[in-house]
């Protein structure tokens, strides 16, 4: 039931993921506002991210997870009526993120606790229900709602509400007693460098991964493709992608270190992020960004699942710093994604992506002595 729980939470961040990426086509902003939305949305998330995992540790997952589901409850309802206006959309999407953030971290520290023993392959598989809501998200948009953005906030809305319900309904677990519980404890688990570089690394791979969500459907129709093309091409590759890699790394982390897990994704990211910027056939352009998703697929829970391991005492705290890092990665790749794309052309813009690949085959390899040695 906790995972089931944990997933069900996931997917409704995944289907929440997916939503700017699949609307921006339809807001008539400009690429720089684009970028400001998707500004406006990371901020939310580092809000939440940062100040959640304390709570979590003190008051348990469910509180956290009711608050973060309501919140995107109520930005789904309200989305739809704000559309022509840019200031009401960046707050909606500020309160959007906000919500992401606390169920991101809810939801994967609700993972973590299930089986220390294969706890990365537990994470897995419960973010494949992230790839499978990234996946729904563009695929109904363009074959069941026929592109109609108003009726797509709205399902989306009811399917949280319905995983509100649930989680009201699902028993969870007390928080564990965490030591002391002191300032000074708590504030240990800043002065470990390990939590540093694996918060780079989130910071690093959410860049790349949002990048692909938020802008790869605008970068394919700027070359040609037609849109509902382009909107298969994300769900049919990247976000089916993610869910088949999940799935299949699941049982790969029963025998293969998490660790050289993510080494071998952060190598596949730089190769296939480049190549799916260098086609321009919609056909090749769907093998690269889908065998992107399998090499990205394992790297956010993999890493968390480290982070796990290696802070067995205030884990959510120290989960809720790695992913906050990771949203200011999305803070900080959205708005100079616009501002390149603006004054050059989006497809020299998103060259970021493999250039952050190769940044985290590097910062890979400088966590792996200080793991060891926690």
């Amino acid at each position: 039931m906790l995972i089931l729980a944990a997933s069900l939470a996931l997917f409704v961040y995944g289907v929440t993921a997916a939503m700017l990426g699949t609307l921006m086509p339809t807001f008539h902003l400009t690429d720089a506002q684009n970028g400001s939305v998707a500004f406006a949305q990371a901020i939310g998330l580092v809000i939440a991210s940062v100040s959640v995992g304390p709570l979590i540790d003190k008051r348990g997952k469910k509180l956290a997870l009711l608050l973060g589901l309501a919140l995107i409850t109520i930005a789904l309802f309200t989305l739809p009526h704000v559309t022509a206006d840019y200031g009401l959309l960046m707050a909606f999407f500020l309160l959007l993120g906000i919500g992401g953030g606390i169920v991101v971290t809810g939801a994967n520290a609700l993972a973590s606790d299930v089986s220390e023993a294969r706890r990365a392959s537990v994470m897995n598989i419960s973010n494949l229900f992230f790839g499978l809501g990234g996946f729904a998200t563009p695929f109904i948009m363009a074959h069941v709602l026929g592109g109609d953005p108003v009726r797509l906030c709205y399902l989306a809305a009811v399917l949280t509400a319905i995983t509100l319900l649930a989680t009201i309904a699902t028993k969870m677990p007390a928080p564990r007693p965490a030591g002391t519980g002191s300032a000074t404890e708590e504030g240990a688990v800043y002065t470990r460098p390990v939590l540093y570089l694996l918060a780079l690394f989130l910071f690093l791979y959410v860049a790349c991964e949002v990048g692909v969500w938020n802008w790869l459907n605008k970068y394919l129709i700027g070359r040609g493709v037609p849109g509902g093309r382009a909107l298969d091409i994300v769900s049919f590759g990247f976000a089916l992608g993610l869910l088949f890699g999940r799935l299949v790394v699941s049982r790969v982390l029963i025998k293969v270190s998490s660790l050289n897990v993510t080494l071998a994704s952060s190598i596949l990211m730089a190769a296939t992020t480049y190549l799916m910027l260098r086609t321009a056939d919609p056909t090749v352009a769907w093998i690269a960004v889908f065998c992107a998703g399998l090499a990205m697929a394992p790297v956010f829970p993999t890493v968390l699942a480290i982070v796990g391991d290696v802070f067995r005492v205030r884990t959510a705290t120290a989960m809720g710093f790695a992913i906050t890092c990771g949203w200011i990665g999305l803070a900080v790749s959205s708005p100079i994604i616009g501002y390149i794309a603006g004054r050059a052309s989006l497809g020299n813009a998103l060259l970021i992506l493999p250039a952050f690949s190769v940044a985290m085959i590097v910062v890979n390899l400088a966590i792996r002595p200080l793991t060891r040695s926690a």
